[in-house]
């Protein structure tokens, strides 16, 4: 089994295409890809943390299709844009606004938001989170793992710390340096 780590999703939300400067040409097109690239990674028996903002516009019995159709354990670390039918989806595992975890013997703080201080910092917690898109500036032990962030897929722990150690600051761009490429 793997843990996979995800947020921001949006999935039916025509606005992330404009406001996210999503690379699509529509919300179909967008869907089909984080779908696709969903399934090339994550197997039946992976579990996957999304950290909020599942989807949007979208008719609850296609939330619940849509859900269903993603293979893997899901939770739901709920953000500003997961309303209740969202959260009352049955394809999570759990829903919850906060979470503590640890993954490969790493603490791990799981909120949609980012934190200036957490549970374990100073232990080596990990702070890992969504909502920005990629657009804060990062504490040292601290990663967006929002699809903006981490080309339209979910994330392993290994690949965090990995985009975690090339990460430069921020110079003006909208995205933090460590985008990875699949």
């Amino acid at each position: 089994m793997t843990v996979y780590f995800t947020s921001d999703t949006h999935f039916g939300h025509g606005g992330a295409l404009g406001f996210m400067k999503r690379p699509f040409a529509s919300v179909a097109e967008m869907n089909a890809v984080m779908i696709e690239r969903w399934r090339e990674r994550v197997g039946p028996d992976d579990e996957v943390w999304h950290l909020g903002d599942f989807a949007l516009t979208l008719r609850p019995d296609a939330r619940a299709e849509l859900l269903d159709g993603l293979p893997g354990r899901k939770h739901l670390v709920t953000g500003n844009n997961d309303d209740a039918d969202t959260c009352a989806l049955p394809g999570w595992a759990s829903v919850q606004a906060y979470a503590e975890i640890t993954v490969e013997d790493t603490a791990l703080v799981l909120c949609h938001y980012p934190f200036r201080t957490w549970n374990g910092m100073s232990k080596g917690a990990l702070n890992l989170h969504g909502h920005s898109h990629g657009r804060l500036a990062p504490l040292p032990k601290q990663m967006d793992v929002g699809v903006d962030v981490f080309d339209f897929r979910p994330v392993t722990l290994a690949e965090v710390r990995a985009a975690m150690r090339r990460r430069q600051p921020m110079s003006g761009g909208r995205r933090q340096s460590q985008t990875p490429s699949s």
